[in-house]
C-alpha cells in the first residue's frame, strides 16, 4: 500500500474525482481550470498506475468502469477529510469547545495555580472538562509526547528542557503554625526557630529534610522536623490541629484563617513555578486560551501565550 501512495500524485486523485463528477473530460479541465490536454495525460497515469481504464465511452460522455464507481465515494471521502486537515485552524469559541484538557500537578501545583483559574475557566467553557492528575516528573516528556498530558506545572530547577515553558511566578516560604501557637506571638530567633517541632512535606514519601535544612546547615544548624507527610493539604490541618510549625510556600497559606504566618528567622531560597507543554499542542487554539486564561487569573497578561 505504501508503495502506492509513494508513486501516487495527489493532484491525480483530485482529477479522477473531477473526471468521476463530471463523466467528460473538457468540463473536468474546466472545473479544475486546466488545459484539457493536461487532463487527459492525467488520465492515462490514472490508467496506468490503478491498472484499469477508469473511463470508458458511452453514448452521453464517459462511462465509469466497476473500479471507479468504487472509488467514487472512498476518492470524495478522502479528499474532503485532507482538505479539513490542512484548513487553517478556526478561531477557538471557549463557549462552544466540549474537550477535556489533562494537567499534571502537584496538590501545591493544583491549590496555587489550577484553582484560582477555576471559576474563569468553568464560565467561559462550560462544556469543557479538566483532568488532574499527579506530577511524575520522570514522566513527563513521555507523557506529553504520547498525549497523556497536555498541561504540567512544575519547579524551574527540575523542568525537562524537552517541553517549551513559562515561568507564572516566584515562591517564598513563610514560618507557619496554629493561630494561637505559643512560639508564633511574634517572629522567632533562630535558636527558638530550630528548636520548634516541625513537620516537612516530603512528596515522594518519608523524608525528613528539606530546602530549610541546606539553609541551617550552611549555618551548621539544624532543626527538629519530627513529622513527614505527602502532600501540603494534610499539612494545612495538622498545623491547624497541633503545636507543630512547618516551612511552607506563602501562596498556599494565604487567607487560610486557621493559620498564623509569620517571617522565618533565615533565608530560604524561593522556587519559581513555570507551566510546561508539548511542541504538539503549542499552536492549537484552545491550548493557547487556557494557557492565557491560567496566566491572567495569576496576574499576568493572557497575552503572553
Amino acid at each position: 500500500m505504501h508503495d502506492s501512495l509513494r508513486r501516487l500524485d495527489l493532484n491525480l486523485l483530485v482529477t479522477l474525482d473531477a473526471l468521476l463528477t463530471e463523466l467528460n473530460v473538457t468540463r473536468a479541465a474546466q472545473r479544475l481550470h486546466l488545459a484539457q490536454p493536461t487532463v487527459s495525460v492525467q488520465l492515462a497515469r490514472l490508467r496506468d498506475l490503478l491498472d484499469d481504464p477508469l473511463l470508458l465511452p458511452g453514448p452521453r460522455g464517459m462511462r465509469p468502469t466497476a473500479r471507479a464507481e468504487a472509488l467514487r465515494t472512498p476518492l470524495r471521502q478522502a479528499l474532503e477529510a485532507l482538505q479539513l486537515a490542512i484548513a487553517p485552524a478556526q478561531p477557538f469559541d471557549p463557549a462552544a469547545a466540549s474537550q477535556t484538557w489533562r494537567v499534571a500537578a502537584t496538590d501545591y501545583g493544583a491549590s496555587t495555580i489550577l484553582l484560582p483559574a477555576l471559576a474563569t475557566l468553568r464560565a467561559a467553557a462550560p462544556a469543557t472538562r479538566l483532568a488532574v492528575l499527579d506530577l511524575q516528573p520522570s514522566a513527563l516528556v513521555r507523557q506529553a509526547e504520547l498525549g497523556e498530558i497536555d498541561m504540567a506545572f512544575h519547579i524551574a530547577e527540575q523542568a525537562p528542557a524537552e517541553l517549551r515553558q513559562r515561568s507564572l511566578f516566584v515562591e517564598r516560604y513563610v514560618l507557619v503554625g496554629r493561630t494561637d501557637h505559643p512560639g508564633l506571638r511574634r517572629k522567632p530567633t533562630l535558636k527558638q526557630f530550630c528548636a520548634l517541632e516541625q513537620v516537612i512535606v516530603s512528596p515522594d514519601g518519608g523524608g525528613f529534610h528539606g530546602p530549610t535544612d541546606n539553609a541551617l546547615a550552611e549555618r551548621g544548624l539544624s532543626r527538629q522536623v519530627v513529622l513527614s507527610v505527602p502532600h501540603f493539604m494534610l499539612l494545612a490541618s495538622v498545623l491547624a490541629s497541633s503545636d507543630l510549625v512547618a516551612m511552607v510556600p506563602e501562596r498556599l497559606v494565604v487567607g487560610d484563617a486557621r493559620l498564623k504566618v509569620v517571617d522565618a528567622p533565615l533565608a530560604v531560597r524561593s522556587f519559581e513555578m513555570l507551566m510546561l507543554w508539548p511542541e504538539r499542542v503549542h499552536r492549537d487554539p484552545g491550548h493557547r486560551w487556557l494557557r492565557g486564561v491560567i496566566g491572567e487569573c495569576l496576574g499576568g497578561d493572557r497575552n503572553w501565550r
